[in-house]
């Protein structure tokens, strides 16, 4: 999983967007899925499960360590678990490819279980800071080692030795971090007491809504000033589940931005997930003058869906309330590009986060969009974007992706709107969360893909 072949593709100017598409499964969602079924004792089923490399390292982790997990001829997955507190040691490295959240969630599940789990990954993921899940992770008892990275990092390959029982901990969230807050969660599963999580800025919320799905005591308060206190009470039983997983937002985002860019798109995305820890690119968007409808408004299990109908639009540039970024923290790639050819300038703070992605997203971007010929400014926390009111941008050069699935997709829609196409130098990382985008770029277009 870990070695591609490197895939470069030129991305041109598209026709009009027209039809209906239904996107894959939530990346988050399918992660959670797979794990917490797992620690079911019985059979749990999934369907629209996104069958992505990510993904598919976390069902390959949770085999290793005991789980029974097949995929049916229709599509869907079942999986027989073992129990809270029931992973096996397994026999080798666990292989996490390009997933982090795979990754930082599965070291807090091993941090409670009496194993040895030794991480590795593909070159982007290898130099992804892991200390912000360590340092908690080692304050319940885990041992961790890590390899020494840049500037004083812990990288993988690293090594877990989880303890029992492990110790429950009140931890404040340093910054604001999904991953970090589930891997903390997970590790509470099999700890004996409470464990609690104060996260001052919300974030993304799969794992507490599943957690209380599959029989977990967990709750949730807010206080006056929008800090949320996640409480877990461990060594919980865990209950097989029916999951269906809604279309992932991130994964819609590009399609929302190309029909809103290309004259004359008119769009469905069928049943995607519009959780509110998730729907601020669409929110913005609006505000910058997308015309983007909800349709069909409604809940799947336990998350709500609707389907979104974009139509081209002309943006408007605007300013980036830094508070919008952990409910689009994955979408500021694609945003870029939109504000790239908006009326008007657009200013992005306090976007930090994204400088330890798959990538370092903020100068990627910029350096990718100065080369097709965007006005970019890069600043320490963001990017100040003068868009070109509508007008195609130049493209006629090759960026690189850097193994970065989100900047490959972002730079493919920017090729759709270039006057010369944009290569791409390796497109192949998409597959890590969208296996079919191309395929359903060419469904709406009929030559997207030049």
């Amino acid at each position: 999983m870990t070695d591609q072949t490197a895939t470069p593709r030129r991305f041109s100017a598209s026709p009009p967007l027209k039809g209906e598409i239904t996107i894959p499964g939530d990346k988050s969602i399918s992660h959670r899925a797979l794990m917490f079924s797992a620690l079911a004792v019985g059979t749990s089923r999934v369907t629209g499960l996104l069958e992505g490399h990510d993904v598919l390292a976390t069902a390959d982790a949770m085999r290793a360590m005991g789980a029974q997990i097949e995929r049916s001829e229709d599509g869907a997955w079942r999986i027989d678990g073992v129990g809270v507190g029931g992973l096996l040691q397994p026999r080798a490295a666990l292989d996490m490819g390009n997933s982090g959240t795979s990754t930082r969630l599965l070291m807090g599940l091993v941090a409670s279980h009496p194993i040895t789990c030794t991480f590795v990954g593909d070159a982007s993921l290898s130099g992804r800071p892991m200390g912000r899940v360590i340092d908690p992770l080692s304050q319940m008892g885990a041992d961790i080692r890590a390899t020494p990275g840049a500037g004083g990092s812990q990288t993988l390959p690293l090594m877990v030795r989880g303890i029992l029982p492990a110790v429950p901990l009140s931890y404040r969230l340093p910054m604001a971090s999904a991953q970090v807050k589930s891997a903390v969660l997970l590790a509470g599963l099999n700890t004996p007491g409470i464990t609690e999580v104060i996260e001052p800025v919300p974030t993304r919320d799969h794992s507490e809504r599943m957690l209380r799905g599959f029989g977990a005591d967990l709750s949730v308060e807010t206080d006056s000033e929008g800090t949320r206190y996640i409480r877990l009470r461990g060594e919980a039983d865990f209950t097989p589940q029916n999951i269906v997983v809604p279309g992932d937002p991130s994964s819609a985002a590009f399609f929302i931005v190309a029909a809103l860019l290309v004259p004359g798109s008119d769009i469905l995305i069928a049943n995607v997930g519009i959780n509110p820890t998730r729907a601020g690119l669409i929110h913005l968007l609006r505000d910058m003058g997308g015309d983007i409808s909800l349709l069909n408004e409604r809940e799947v299990g336990g998350e709500p869906v609707a389907d979104l109908h974009v139509r081209h639009s002309m943006l408007t540039g605007v300013e980036v309330d830094p508070a919008i970024a952990p409910s689009m923290i994955d979408e500021f790639p694609i945003l870029f590009v939109a504000a790239a050819l908006a009326k008007g300038r657009t200013v992005t703070s306090g976007l930090d986060e994204l400088r330890v992605k798959e990538s370092d997203r903020i100068a990627v971007m910029a350096t990718g969009l100065q080369a097709i010929g965007a006005r970019v400014e890069e600043t320490p926390d963001g990017l100040i974007i003068d868009g070109t009111g509508g007008e195609p941008l130049p493209g006629g050069a090759s960026v690189a992706g850097h193994l970065d699935h989100r900047i490959c997709m972002s730079f493919a829609i920017a090729g759709l709107v270039s006057k010369e196409a944009v290569e791409i130098d390796d497109i192949a990382p998409i597959s890590t969360s969208f296996p079919n985008f191309e395929a359903l770029l060419q469904s709406l277009s009929g030559e997207a893909d030049a």
